[in-house]
């Protein structure tokens, strides 16, 4: 059997403030920092094998989660693979406003749709962001205005399959710590959850997910740790 276990990061300056993010920058709070602490207690306490490899984005909150988790289990020393693929669900128009706002301007049940169905796209940007800073290596015609958790998707399953996959076929265990919808995206491909059905799905901040695969990477079983 191999392991892969998926961890969201833990509370960020933005979802303590209730603001659609994205691919905006936002830092942990300090109960974001222990809860962290605490997902890594909580694998620590619940998995006892070697993790091989650690993958995030390129998004502080998600890489401050991580280092926080490898200190915990003394896994500082670890692979650590960053990739703007494992980033967050692009919000387009959205990003820097309030979700309850965005309720009275829309009416909820777009909104609704715009946050957990698979296929809708939230208000687009007129133009792609700047290609810099973490980005200044990304071709400006990857750059979204907005996407899908379908869109999404396209970009996180090839991750998946071009940079975890092999190690998992290798029986080297691997963690994910990443983002809820890109998480959500990964957590459909692999329980092969329709499109209709991911609406329903929520991924809970630094509430690790543990997945045992046989040596063909069939599912065998789901360990949620809370």
């Amino acid at each position: 059997m191999v392991s892969l276990i998926i961890v969201r990061h833990g509370q960020s300056d933005a979802n303590k403030e209730n603001i659609y993010t994205g691919w905006t920058d936002s830092h942990l709070t300090k109960k974001g920092e222990n809860q962290a602490k605490n997902a890594g207690n909580l694998i620590l306490n619940n998995f006892s094998e070697k993790i091989y490899d650690y993958h995030t984005s390129v998004l502080s909150r998600a890489i401050k989660t991580t280092y926080l988790i490898q200190e915990e289990l003394d896994d500082l020393y670890k692979p650590l693979h960053k990739s703007w693929r494992l980033n967050e669900r692009h919000y387009g128009a959205l990003r820097g406003l309030n979700k309850d706002d965005t309720k009275l301007t829309y009416g909820k049940n777009k909104v609704a749709l715009w946050r957990r169905s698979y296929k809708e796209q939230p208000p687009q940007l007129d133009q792609p962001d700047s290609v810099v800073g973490r980005y200044k290596n990304m071709d400006i015609r990857s750059m979204p205005l907005g996407e899908s958790l379908e869109n999404a998707s396209c970009r996180v399953i090839p991750y998946y399959l071009d940079n975890v996959v092999p190690n998992l076929l290798q029986n080297k265990n691997q963690i994910i710590i990443a983002h809820g919808s890109t998480l959500r995206a990964l957590i459909k491909y692999i329980e092969n959850i329709s499109d209709e059905s991911i609406d329903g799905v929520e991924v809970g901040n630094a509430e690790p997910i543990i997945y045992e695969f046989d040596n063909k990477l069939n599912l065998i079983s789901k360990k949620e740790l809370e």
